[in-house]
Parts: C-alpha cells; sequence; structure tokens
C-alpha cells in the first residue's frame, strides 16, 4: 500500500526549516529531492571505488565499469528499451536534445524539410532547432493549443506535409501540465516517414512508459526529475538510428582509432560519451529507478492523480485566481501554473517562501507558450512521490495570505 508519510522519512531534507516553518517543497518539475539511498550510493561510489570507467584493467576500474553499465541496462529496462546499448547518458534532457538536433539532425535535415514543434515546448526543444534552422535552412512549424490548453490536433494535421522529417514534442508540458497523445503523434508522422523526438523530462518520472509500444525514435530525460542526481539524462533511441548519427562531442572514449588526419567512432553508445562521464551520477540514478520500482510507476501515478485533483479542487476555491491547463485531470499531470490576484508571480512566490514554502515563479523556461496565454510570468506547484494533501492545504492558507498582505477583497 502507498504510505506517503512512510515515503517522507526517506527524504532528509524534508526535515530541514525553512524560515523557521516546516520545509514544503512544491517544485519537482524543477528538481526532484533525493532519498538517503540515492545520497549513499552516490557517496559509496566515492568512497569504495572511484575510478575512471572503461579505461583502467585494475581492479577499481573494473568496478566502476561494471556498475556503470549495471545502471546504463537498468535504465533500458525501466522505459522497456529492447538493449542498453540504445541508451546514451549526457548530462540532461538539453543535452540529448541537442544530440538530436546536431548528431542527426545536421546530417540529414536539408533546406525546406519541416520540423513540427508546439507552442508549449521548452526552451530546450525549441532553441536547438532555431540554430539548426539558420544553418540549414529547415523550416519550423508550431502547433498551437486550444482554449483548454491541449494540443489543436486539427492544425496538427494540415501542418504535417510530404516535407515533414521530424515532430519534437514534450510529453508533458512543464507549464500546462498538459499529458499529450504521444501514440497517436507516432503513428500520424510514421505514416509519412518522418522521425518523432519525445522530450520525455516531465513524462518519464511520472508516467509508466514503453518506447517499443511507443515504437517512438527518440526519447529524453533526465535523472534529477525522478529522485536521481543532477547532471545525468539519457538519450533513448534505436540501433539503427544511432548506428547514423555523428557525435556532439569528439574526444577521449569516444573513438576506435585516431590517426593525425582522420579517427574512426567508437561503437554506440560510447561514441556519443566523450570525455569523463558523472560516474557517480550514473550510479546514484540506479538507486533512483530502484526505489521508483519498489513504489511502482503505476502507484506513482495515481498517487499523482490524487494528489492534482485535490490540489485543483483547493486552489480553485480562491477567488481572482486563473488556473492555466486541463481541466480534465486524466489530460494532465501534477504540474499545476496560476495566477492569482493579480500580483506578480514572483511576489506571492517571496511570501509563500517566507512561509517554508518552494514553488517557481517566472516563465517556466517557455517563453513562446506565456506570450501565447497573454501574460509574462505564472505561479507553478508541481507535485512528487513525497507530497501530501496537508502540504497544499498549507500552500492554500498561504495565499490567503498573499491576498491579505496586499489588501484585495478588503
Amino acid at each position: 500500500m502507498y504510505d506517503v508519510y512512510k515515503i517522507r522519512n526517506d527524504f532528509p531534507i524534508l526535515k530541514e526549516k525553512i524560515n523557521g516553518k516546516k520545509l514544503v517543497y512544491l517544485d519537482n518539475a524543477a528538481t526532484t529531492q533525493k532519498p538517503l539511498s540515492v545520497i549513499n550510493a552516490t557517496s559509496d561510489y566515492y568512497k569504495h571505488y572511484n575510478a575512471n570507467v572503461h579505461r583502467g584493467v585494475y581492479t577499481l576500474g573494473a568496478i566502476a565499469t561494471q556498475e556503470y553499465e549495471r545502471i546504463r541496462k537498468k535504465v533500458a529496462d525501466f522505459i522497456g528499451a529492447e538493449e542498453s546499448s540504445c541508451i546514451v547518458f549526457t548530462k540532461g534532457t538539453t543535452e540529448a536534445i541537442n544530440l538530436v538536433a546536431y548528431g542527426w539532425g545536421r546530417k540529414f535535415l536539408r533546406d525546406g524539410d519541416e520540423v513540427i514543434l508546439t507552442i508549449m515546448e521548452h526552451h530546450s526543444n525549441i532553441v536547438p532547432w532555431q540554430i539548426l534552422a539558420r544553418e540549414r535552412g529547415i523550416k519550423l512549424k508550431f502547433i498551437p493549443l486550444r482554449d483548454d490548453g491541449t494540443l489543436d490536433m486539427d492544425s496538427f494535421y494540415s501542418s504535417i506535409s510530404e516535407d515533414t522529417k521530424l515532430i519534437s514534442i514534450t510529453y508533458v508540458s512543464n507549464v500546462l501540465g498538459t499529458i499529450n497523445p504521444i501514440g497517436e503523434i507516432v503513428k500520424i508522422a510514421h505514416n509519412i516517414r518522418a522521425k518523432v523526438l519525445i522530450d520525455g523530462a516531465q513524462g518519464i518520472p511520472s508516467i509508466p512508459t514503453n518506447v517499443k509500444n511507443l515504437d517512438v525514435d527518440f526519447l529524453a530525460f533526465s535523472a534529477h526529475k525522478m529522485l536521481g542526481p543532477t547532471g545525468i539524462g539519457i538519450l533513448y533511441s534505436k540501433r539503427e538510428i544511432l548506428e547514423e548519427m555523428e557525435p556532439l562531442l569528439g574526444g577521449g572514449e569516444m573513438i576506435k582509432r585516431v590517426s593525425i588526419f582522420d579517427s574512426i567512432w567508437a561503437d554506440i553508445p560510447y561514441r556519443f560519451e566523450g570525455g569523463t562521464p558523472n560516474i557517480a551520477g550514473v550510479i546514484g540514478f540506479g538507486e533512483a529507478i530502484d526505489y521508483l520500482n519498489n513504489l511502482g510507476m503505476d502507484e506513482v501515478f495515481k498517487h499523482e492523480k490524487i494528489l492534482t485533483a485535490y490540489a485543483l479542487e483547493m486552489l480553485s476555491s480562491l477567488d481572482g485566481i486563473t488556473i492555466y491547463g486541463p481541466k480534465d485531470i486524466n489530460l494532465r499531470s501534477s504540474i499545476i501554473s496560476f495566477n492569482y490576484k493579480k500580483v506578480h508571480p514572483h511576489d506571492v512566490a517571496t511570501i509563500l517562501d517566507q512561509n517554508g514554502i518552494a514553488i517557481r515563479a517566472g516563465h517556466h523556461c517557455a517563453q513562446p507558450l506565456h506570450d501565447a496565454l497573454g501574460i509574462s510570468a505564472s505561479c507553478r506547484v508541481s507535485l512528487y512521490v513525497y507530497n501530501t494533501k496537508e502540504e497544499i492545504d498549507c500552500l492554500i492558507k498561504s495565499l490567503e495570505k498573499v491576498e491579505k498582505i496586499f489588501s484585495y477583497g478588503t
């Protein structure tokens, strides 16, 4: 049975006090907190088998390499990939998307080719394609939203053409919480022989996902948004695609042979992992996956749905609040963005912080979406495995203090 109060005991930081108040951490879309098992696994690596991987023939190097590759297999199993060689370690979702843009896009996209994005994309899934568009003359198309915060699928269908080569789309909006219909989009794309890249940064931590069933071509996500360390990301792609891609970084570890004028790349996935990787981060990520597997991703998803429904109900009871994204709980994740009483989001967040509550305020690296919504910034609450209804109650009480401080409704 999912016992959130028992789970909370595994996270040392949740016992901290902020401004004399018990920490209420509601910024999980930015980064999640780490259970003690993840912290200990990272420390254990440095204490007992710190060595570089894939290099030394001595015992410590062999142990480090074995553990590093064991985690690669664990990641593959977590997302239903058929082989671990299709898992590339990066420093985050951003680097993984850039690897696709430059390693695949520079090689295969030409003047006149189209890349379809959505207006809800994180900057990480916009800027690399803008750079490539300037270099290669490719055309970017953006799918707009319906009034309810879901994708305008009619516009999506009408945007596709014989020139469409890639559809790059977020699994879950980091502002609206919208869960996009990935399965449908993949089928449409493959019907016209286009590839699909999924930015899974906000989806993989919460939604049980099988890449084989979805048939996605690329999937990018980050460890730190799913209880793991910062500085670790994943790019999954199909073997035949990875075999054709060029490396993003040149240097040590990513080669088979280097001569004065030419080099031969290493086999996949190592050709994409130039330089010394974040070994401790990978080890910690393995523990984070174990932790989520022990909870059960179905249970994680269910817990978030219950919390999200409660948070939406409580927030909606406040006068003067505007909540963005789908009202249908089945169409959204545990990310909730809002504006309150015409108070600037930074002011709202500052007052909440005085009460020990951590939320995000700003444009959330999604300025085009905020422009489309007609706002410059918003407040964002994002819930995860250790959050409780009592914490949502604390949020509501603190928002009521915001009203009093700014003298609205008096």
